[in-house]
C-alpha cells in the first residue's frame, strides 16, 4: 500500500527558471571539465562500476507517473552509499596537493598505490566530521592511498557506522553535540596540528576548495544515470534528499550544465527537524535550521547548509519539501516489499527521503501542479545509501589503478 504522505512544509522557489543558463557563478562551483577529470579518475579505480538504475513500473503506475527510476547507491565501491565517490576523491586531491607543496612534483594515484611517497604520505592526516558515510569514505581513501585518518562523529552515532569506519584503520573521536559541532571540532583540530587536513563535504566561509573536489565526485552519479536511461530519454523530475546539500547540488549542477533548458525540475527533500535548505530558500541566503535535528534520517541531520551547495541550489532547485520520519519509514518498507513485482530494494531512512518527497508531492496538488508532476513525468530518485553493513575482518577495501 502506498503511504498517504503529505509534506510538512514546502516552498516553490521563485528564483528558479528552466531557461536560466548555467553561468560563471555556477561553473565556479562545478564545471563539466572538472567533472570529466573526476570521472576519469574514479572510473579507473578497481572495484568501480556504475551502480544499478532500477526501473519500478508498478510503483510508477500506482503513483501516477510515467516512469520511476531508482538509482541504488547501496553497493557503491563496497562502502554502502554515494559518499564513497566524494570522500576518497577528496583525500586523493589533498594528498596530491600536499605532496606537490612538499616538493614531490606531480603525483598520481598510481604513485600513491605504489607507495612511491610512502614516508611522506604517512606523515599526513586527513580529518573530517561525519554522521557515518562520509567518514567511511574518507577512511577508505586514507587506507587505499596510505595516509592517516581521524574522524569526528556526534556522540550517539550508530555503533555499526562507527565500527565500519574503525575497521578501515581510522581513529574515531566522538564529539558532544550535533554534526555541525563535529565540523567545527574537526576544523579546529586541523588548525592546531601539523600535517592535518580537513576533507569535509560541507563548505563554509574560508573553506571551499576541497568540498569542490567532493562535489565533483558526486557528479559521477547523474552522469551514469543519464547514460543508463538510454539515448533520447531523460528525467523530467528529480527528487533529491539533502543534509548540507552536497548530493543535491552535484546532481543539479550536472543536469543544469549538461541539458540546459531541458534539465529536470529539481525538488530538494529534508527531514522536518533538519530543514536548513528550505529555511535558506525562504530567506534567500544560507540559513540554519531551527529544528531539533532529532530524526531517523540520521545522515541528513544537519543544521547549516554548505555554502557551495547553496550557490547551485539557490537558483537550480525548483522546490523544497520536508517530510516526517514516519513517512520515510513507511517508504523503506514499501521499497523492501517490491510492489507488484518490482525488484525489492533495501535502504536506510536517509536513503529514501527523496522518494518520500515524491509521494508527498503527488498527494499535494499545490505542489504537484506547479511542478507539472503527473502522468507524463519521468522521475529519477537517488537511493543514496543501502542498509548498514559491517565490513568483515578479512575484507579489504578496493584499490585504485592508473588512469586510462
Amino acid at each position: 500500500m502506498i503511504p498517504h504522505v503529505l509534506p510538512t512544509r514546502f516552498f516553490l522557489n521563485p528564483r528558479a527558471d528552466p531557461a536560466l543558463p548555467y553561468g560563471p557563478g555556477e561553473r565556479s562551483v562545478l564545471s563539466s571539465r572538472e567533472n570529466d577529470l573526476a570521472f576519469r579518475e574514479i572510473s579507473s579505480w578497481v572495484g568501480y562500476e556504475p551502480t544499478p538504475l532500477l526501473e519500478l513500473p508498478h510503483l510508477a503506475r500506482r503513483l501516477g507517473v510515467r516512469t520511476l527510476w531508482y538509482k541504488d547507491e547501496g553497493g557503491r565501491l563496497g562502502l554502502g552509499s554515494f559518499k564513497a565517490l566524494g570522500g576518497a576523491y577528496g583525500v586523493l586531491r589533498v594528498l596530491e596537493r600536499e605532496l606537490r607543496r612538499r616538493g614531490s612534483g606531480p603525483v598520481s594515484s598510481r604513485d600513491l598505490l605504489a607507495s612511491s611517497h610512502g614516508d611522506r604520505v604517512r606523515e599526513i592526516t586527513v580529518t573530517c566530521a561525519s554522521l557515518g558515510n562520509h567518514g567511511r569514505s574518507v577512511a577508505w581513501g586514507a587506507s587505499v592511498f596510505g595516509c592517516r585518518a581521524v574522524i569526528f562523529i556526534p556522540s550517539g552515532t550508530d555503533a555499526c557506522r562507527v565500527s565500519a569506519i574503525q575497521e578501515l584503520g581510522a581513529r574515531v573521536i566522538p564529539v558532544e553535540g550535533s554534526y555541525d559541532d563535529a565540523v567545527r571540532t574537526a576544523a579546529r583540530s586541523a588548525e592546531e596540528k601539523e600535517g592535518w587536513h580537513v576533507v569535509s563535504d560541507t563548505a563554509y566561509p574560508g573553506y571551499e576548495e576541497i568540498p569542490r573536489f567532493i562535489l565533483q565526485g558526486y557528479a559521477v552519479i547523474p552522469r551514469e544515470a543519464l547514460d543508463q536511461v538510454g539515448e533520447g530519454r531523460r528525467p523530467t523530475h528529480v527528487f533529491l534528499q539533502a543534509g548540507v546539500g552536497g548530493l543535491a547540488a552535484g546532481v543539479t549542477a550536472f543536469f543544469w550544465e549538461e541539458l540546459g533548458p531541458r534539465r529536470p525540475l529539481v525538488t530538494v527533500v529534508e527531514p522536518t527537524e533538519a530543514d536548513c535548505l528550505l529555511e535558506s530558500a525562504l530567506v534567500g541566503h544560507p540559513s540554519p535550521s531551527p529544528g531539533s535535528l532529532d530524526t531517523t534520517m540520521s545522515c541528513l541531520a544537519c543544521r547549516e547548509p554548505s555554502t557551495l551547495a547553496w550557490r547551485i541550489l539557490d537558483r537550480g532547485a525548483n522546490a523544497f519539501v520536508t517530510v516526517h520520519d514516519q513517512a520515510v519509514e513507511e517508504t523503506v518498507a514499501l521499497l523492501a516489499g517490491g510492489l507488484g513485482g518490482d525488484p525489492p530494494v533495501l535502504s536506510q531512512p536517509s536513503g529514501v527521503a527523496g522518494l518520500t518527497g515524491l509521494i508527498a508531492a503527488l498527494f499535494e496538488p499545490a505542489l504537484s501542479e506547479p511542478l507539472d508532476l503527473g502522468e507524463y513525468s519521468d522521475v529519477l530518485i537517488i537511493g543514496s545509501e543501502g542498509p548498514i553493513r559491517e565490513r568483515s575482518t578479512n575484507e579489504r577495501p578496493a584499490e585504485a589503478t592508473e588512469n586510462p
